[in-house]
């Protein structure tokens, strides 16, 4: 697989009384690939996969894989509570046909640094497919940092980090450690530009779900050095990409979608839809985004 390029991070759709909508997910994943990105990631954070059954997570693989047909790498992600859930999904997804797994710290515990180096250890073991780490203390309040993936430096099949500390500094601090050891995507939206400057090869995206052209776009300028080139756009685009950070990016992401271009915002409790004064901001800042857009060129 080549990490690089915009992988986003794609939603799961529902329909209205809350099942799988496979219609609904198959033209979302069509107009991600026309677009032009470079892989994609189902049942991420934003693909609900906590929220749904092992037999929804299976028709969500299932149809994902039929509409890619191996024109873009595929990656599930993986959240599982125990050790032996999580090697029972690594192993379910190779046979499914994905191309590799963007892995969840423990759902339930925080783990300490020997429990995660442990954790990380038995998802790789129990597949071939290449591992991208998904590094987010901010929501799962375990940050596998530099001292930790010394300890996975060894682990073949572990070979890309999703920075999502919100730390900038981090990117470097991970060149200086391990040089090209490990391929470092950016998993924050509004920190793409600076993270490409530092070198990141690739980009896990909400908000591409919603924008794929222009955030492809957004990407390539910056790995091309093109930074005054898409500066502009980049701004444009800031407000829209701070509700990727938001606890609700959920509900947000799947907002943009429909306003954009009439995806199902339908989301699986415990979430629920925004409404009242939330709904108003957060409509405001995509329909703002929606005009800029349409004026940009």
């Amino acid at each position: 697989m080549a990490w690089t390029g915009v992988f986003p991070a794609v939603t799961t759709k529902l329909k209205a009384d809350g099942s799988f909508d496979p219609d609904a997910m198959a033209h979302s994943i069509e107009r991600l690939i026309e677009n032009g990105v470079s892989g994609m990631i189902v049942l991420p954070m934003l693909g609900e996969n906590a929220s749904l059954s092992q037999k929804e997570r299976d028709e969500v693989l299932d149809l994902s894989v039929s509409v890619v047909a191996g024109r873009v790498p595929l990656l599930s992600g993986l959240a599982a509570i125990s050790t032996a859930d999580a090697t029972s999904m690594a192993k379910n997804a190779e046979r499914r046909g994905l191309k590799g797994l963007m892995v969840f710290p423990s759902l339930a515990y925080k783990t300490d640094r020997r429990e995660t180096i442990a954790w990380y250890e038995a998802i790789a073991a129990a597949s071939s497919l290449p591992i991208m780490i998904y590094n987010n203390p901010i929501a799962y309040k375990v940050d596998v940092d530099v001292p930790t993936l010394e300890g996975l430096r060894a682990v073949d099949t572990i070979t890309c980090i999703k920075e999502e500390t919100g730390d900038i500094r981090r990117v470097t601090d991970l060149y200086n450690a391990f040089g090209d050891r490990f391929s470092v995507f950016c998993g924050v939206d509004d920190l793409i530009l600076e993270s490409l400057a530092l070198g990141v090869t690739g980009w896990v995206s909400g908000m591409t779900n919603a924008w794929p052209k222009e955030c492809v776009e957004i990407f390539n300028g910056g790995r091309d050095g093109k930074f005054d080139a898409v500066r502009p756009l980049y701004r444009l685009m800031t407000p829209a990409f701070h509700l990727d950070t938001d606890v609700k990016l959920v509900q947000y992401i799947k907002l943009a979608e429909n306003i954009v271009y009439g995806a199902p915002a339908g989301v699986r409790p415990p979430r629920l839809e925004i409404e009242g004064e939330e709904l108003a901001r957060v409509t405001a800042v995509i329909e703002k985004t929606v005009a800029d857009l349409a004026n940009y060129r």
